[in-house]
């Protein structure tokens, strides 16, 4: 029996590996203008891609299939309009020289995703090397010791999420319950107002692009804060306005605006409580007007700061 041992693990091993290369390779849907850059090797206006100015730590990984790419540490300001790096991680980017043989094209390594071009000699850094990309190719992946979190209630959470996710500086927003005491509840539960939840938004953010400050401004310039019991004609306590602060200096900022607001003549109805367990929606509600494609009826922006 011993004499066909080997030649079974071979065929397995062979098998194995035959079966691996032959798996379709699953990459991420991309929308017309990522395909442009991606897959038909565009370029994006300059200064106008997410990440020109993105300062915060983190690792830059393909749009097209999830490969790390770039690390913050070693992107820096050329001023050329695209998102710069003097290093790329180790085995992930590959040069392409173009037809021309005037530039040399880069591409990751796994998919082949365009990427943008590498240049060299120009003395921006020691490195002497510049990996010139366009932002729409890259997903950024924030380090998550960075980022805060902030849960703000201003009735229905569609409208409060619609101007959150679009401010500067926010990494991901989630809608949910926060406040009651039901276990897990759902929408349904939380209509009847029994449940004592609030609708209320997540707030995940990065310090270093903007503050808790500067999102309480928005969120007092985004809704009726003199309102009791609801919000426009969405009429019950899981519509009134809070705030769940997550620690001191949150409290402190609200009852600072909650003054300010009172000397400039309003009536602020906003509750201050403390944060305690979140409990994320039902996914439908999640960028509810982003999938609708359309705009709160009951949250319009209003300067007042």
């Amino acid at each position: 029996m011993k004499k066909y041992l080997l030649p079974v693990i071979l065929f397995f091993v062979t098998q194995t590996a035959c079966n691996q290369t032959n798996k379709p390779m699953k990459y991420n849907k991309l929308t017309p203008d990522e395909q442009a850059v991606i897959l038909h090797k565009a370029t994006e206006r300059p200064y106008t891609g997410e990440y020109v100015d993105n300062k915060s730590e983190g690792t830059y990984v393909c749009k097209q299939c999830n490969t790390p790419l770039y690390e913050s540490k070693d992107k820096f300001d050329s001023h050329c309009g695209w998102p710069s790096f003097d290093d790329e991680i180790k085995g992930t980017v590959k040069r392409i020289p173009d037809a021309d043989g005037r530039r040399t094209e880069i591409v990751c390594a796994n998919c082949g995703g365009h990427l943008g071009h590498v240049f060299n000699g120009e003395g921006f850094t020691v490195k002497n090397t510049r990996h010139c990309v366009n932002s729409i190719s890259m997903k950024f992946i924030q380090n998550k010791k960075e980022m805060e979190k902030a849960y703000f209630a201003s009735g229905c959470f569609w409208g409060t999420e619609y101007h959150f996710m679009k401010s500067k500086g926010v990494l991901e927003t989630t809608v949910g319950y926060m406040g009651g005491k039901t276990m897990n509840p759902t929408y349904k539960e939380v209509c009847t107002g029994m449940s004592g939840h609030i609708e209320t938004t997540e707030v995940e953010f990065d310090p270093t692009m903007t503050t808790f400050e500067e999102l309480l401004k928005l969120y007092y310039e985004t809704h009726n804060f003199e309102q009791v019991g609801g919000q426009g004609p969405d009429i019950g306590e899981q519509y009134q306005s809070v705030v769940f602060y997550v620690n001191d200096e949150q409290k402190k900022m609200v009852e600072k605006y909650m003054k300010i607001l009172q000397d400039k003549g309003f009536k602020p109805a906003t509750q201050l409580r403390k944060a305690e367990e979140f409990w994320v929606a039902e996914d439908y509600h999640q960028e509810y007007y982003d999938k609708k494609h359309g705009t709160p009826y009951c949250h319009i922006y209003r300067k007042i700061f």
